[in-house]
């Protein structure tokens, strides 16, 4: 008799094209609002099309090392590894709902992992969705470290701005304050990243006593944001008429900044949680990190 393992298919991992953004994008999707559906959550990705804008942008850009799994020749999953800094971030990592229990994600994981090993990061990061319990307990077995829980929140707030602070749109000469500031902050920066946001025209910058004391790449899922204290980040947050994909990043942790968010009619639309491995530095400061880290 032919055993069951013996009839599983095969799974190998290779390395993503741009032409598989849109069968990826389709998983994607299919993979998050299955499981964000069964725990009474809204799907962070609104359909199929916008999955696979955002993995064809990923699969292309120079920045990103994209995998993804096949099992008998068809695609069944994929993951990627953010590389702009010298702190990786994963995600999206999604595999095929009806493909479960071949090990995929786990050889999805092991394969960005291996490349950030091979390459320039001191550490990886990313930001799971605190009530799936199976990818925890992936990434837990994986060796990544709890660093924070996060709130993810949408809405607008009920102060529009903050006496004393003044946000404005990010610049060029603004760089180097702003790379200093996530130094200052983190350890490290994320300069390229915040320079392909004041390209695109969605990084903001928040100036107080005549100095830049934070800024965002985008008010958004996709974004993250560093300021010197509560008071800049407030600025931040109430200067946007809405926040992008889900919501932003609140870590749970900084209490003061979560109550005037909920003071102020944000709520919470789901619990993430922000998870590392390798080099972590507590923050020193205010910030909020994107859906990657």
């Amino acid at each position: 008799m032919t055993s069951t393992k013996s009839q599983e298919p095969r799974v190998v991992v290779r390395a993503a094209t741009a032409d598989d953004s849109a069968i990826c994008g389709k998983i994607c999707y299919e993979a998050f609002s299955k499981i964000s559906s069964a725990h009474g959550f809204p799907c962070d990705l609104p359909g199929a099309g916008v999955a696979a804008g955002l993995l064809s942008m990923m699969f292309s850009h120079p920045g990103f090392s994209c995998v993804v799994a096949e099992a008998d020749g068809r695609i069944v999953g994929s993951n990627c590894l953010d590389e702009r800094s010298v702190i990786a971030g994963i995600g999206p990592i999604t595999v095929d709902p009806g493909t479960q229990n071949l090990g995929t994600g786990r050889m999805l994981m092991r394969a960005v992992l291996d490349r950030a090993n091979q390459g320039k990061a001191v550490g990886v990061r990313l930001v799971q969705a605190a009530y799936h319990n199976r990818s925890l307990s992936l990434y837990s077995r994986l060796g990544f470290d709890i660093r924070e829980p996060l709130s993810c929140l949408q809405g607008r707030t009920l102060e529009r701005s903050i006496p004393g602070c003044l946000v404005r749109p990010a610049e060029p000469t603004d760089l180097d304050a702003c790379n200093v500031l996530a130094r200052q902050v983190h350890g490290f920066d994320r300069g390229t990243e915040l320079a392909e946001a004041v390209q695109h025209k969605t990084a903001i910058a928040v100036e107080r006593g005549g100095r830049i004391t934070g800024y965002a790449t985008a008010l958004a899922f996709s974004g993250h944001a560093t300021t010197e204290t509560n008071l800049d980040l407030q600025a931040l947050i109430a200067s946007a008429e809405s926040f992008g994909g889900p919501g932003i990043l609140v870590p749970s942790r900084n209490n003061a900044a979560l109550r005037w968010c909920l003071a102020n009619g944000l709520h919470v639309v789901q619990p993430m949680t922000l998870m590392s491995m390798g080099l972590y530095n507590e923050p020193a400061g205010a910030w909020m990190p994107s859906i990657s880290f």
